[in-house]
């Protein structure tokens, strides 16, 4: 008997997905519950489990393919029927392909999970699947890998004759040829944007074209928090069984300051301007497949640690693949660390209909003017872009000013000064 793989309901308002990878070939034994297919949405991916054991059939709709909510992408064939599908397997291998496959045994768990596009660019190459380091999940290979494998000489590249020309004779008025230069394949690849890649310029863009954006800036000294999280870190790590990092320092500060400044806290709707009564902050965490922006509901009830530790749960999400839609919805406001990567300054891009965004930026030290001594001190720039339709620039140089002065003394969030 057959079973069919369906596309899973897919999240209000999404018409249509992606499928993205295949875990399975056809002729593969599965498991019930293991991983068959990743499908791509918008904002999300969905995994698609086996519903039996068995052996997976036909793969209707290959990878890359556009699919719809319950739309049948494959099929399994129950235990019963895999004696044909072995019996197959047991048939004599093309020596093209027994070459592919005698080098594959020796490698990653993902040698025989290649995409065909893959697979082609390998055999172009001479190159097997066990001689290439997988980047993607579970050490999956992508055409970026092989590519990367053969541009850094790992093996090496046949450049075709046609390809390496004759030096010309220089001319008499020339008193040197140029030196020759060794040319080697000059490789391109284009590959059409994921799903979530599209949909994050699509609001990028729509976040510049639509908003009246301005970014106004600070310098945070960061000696005071460093003192105080060197004194507490081990106890707090202790306690709670986290680091405590900059971000959830900021965000308590954000807190705060959104109390005091509602515009900075508020959306536009239309002709109208909705206030929250409520803190519910994105944070941008990087991934493999983007940026995302997964939300802390109501972090004025949150401590220092309750945001450590539910920014650590995300951050392990997005690199899996497995932040929910409701995870990365709504948001009143969002904080962006580019400082994790280096940057010192940047103007951060809005996420509307959110009326801000704060920016982070990386610790550096500098010589800075206190009590007319110049010193050395640990400071970080922070940026605050703004919808200047909504928040005026009084109160956006406040709130950033609030959050200098609560980070720079930190005892102010607790006694809510």
């Amino acid at each position: 008997m057959t079973s069919e793989i369906k596309v899973p309901t897919l999240p209000e308002s999404i018409a249509d997905a992606l499928i993205v990878t295949w875990h399975k070939q056809e002729g593969d034994a599965v498991s019930r519950d293991e991983v068959l297919v990743d499908i791509e949405t918008d904002k999300v991916v969905l995994e698609v489990p086996a519903a039996e054991d068995g052996v997976l059939g036909k793969i209707i709709e290959p990878e890359g393919t556009t699919v719809a909510a319950h739309q049948v992408i494959g099929s399994i064939e129950k235990a019963s029927a895999a004696a044909k599908p072995a019996a197959a397997a047991a048939a004599p291998v093309a020596p093209e392909a027994a070459a592919v496959d005698s080098g594959s045994a020796g490698g990653s768990d993902s040698a025989g999970q290649t995409s065909p596009s893959v697979r082609k660019l390998l055999d172009q190459h001479g190159l097997t699947a066990a001689q290439v380091n997988g980047t993607g999940k579970n050490g999956r290979i992508s055409q970026a890998d092989v590519n990367a494998h053969i541009a850094g000489g790992a093996s090496p590249a046949v450049v075709p004759a046609a390809a390496v020309a004759t030096p010309a004779k220089a001319p008499a008025t020339v008193a040197a040829a140029a030196p020759a230069v060794p040319q080697g394949e000059r490789l391109e690849e284009r590959v059409p944007m994921t799903r979530l890649r599209a949909r994050i310029a699509e609001r990028l863009l729509t976040a510049t074209q639509t908003t009246a954006m301005l970014t106004t800036f600070n310098e945070v000294d960061m000696s005071a928090f460093i003192a105080l999280r060197n004194q507490y870190k081990a106890q707090f790590e202790k306690s709670h069984g986290i680091k405590l990092g900059f971000m959830s320092i900021f965000l308590k500060a954000a807190t705060e300051a959104l109390k005091r400044y509602p515009d900075i806290n508020a959306s536009i709707d239309g002709d109208d301007v909705v206030y929250h009564g409520y803190c519910d902050i994105g944070v941008a965490v990087s991934s493999e497949r983007g940026l995302v922006v997964p939300v802390l509901r109501n972090t004025e009830f949150m401590s220092l640690a309750d945001v450590e530790k539910t920014i650590g749960v995300y951050a392990e999400k997005a690199r899996d693949g497995k932040l929910s839609l409701e995870e990365m919805t709504g948001g009143t406001f969002t904080v962006s660390n580019g400082g994790v990567f280096g940057s010192l300054l940047s103007t951060p891009i809005l996420n509307p209909p959110q009326s801000a965004i704060l920016g982070m930026h990386a610790t550096q030290d500098r010589p800075v003017a206190v009590d007319g001594q110049v010193v050395i001190r640990p400071m970080m720039y922070i940026a605050l872009s703004y919808d200047h339709r909504i928040v005026d620039g009084k109160g956006a140089v406040g709130f950033l000013k609030a959050i200098k002065e609560m980070v720079e003394d930190p005892a102010r969030i607790v006694l809510d000064l």
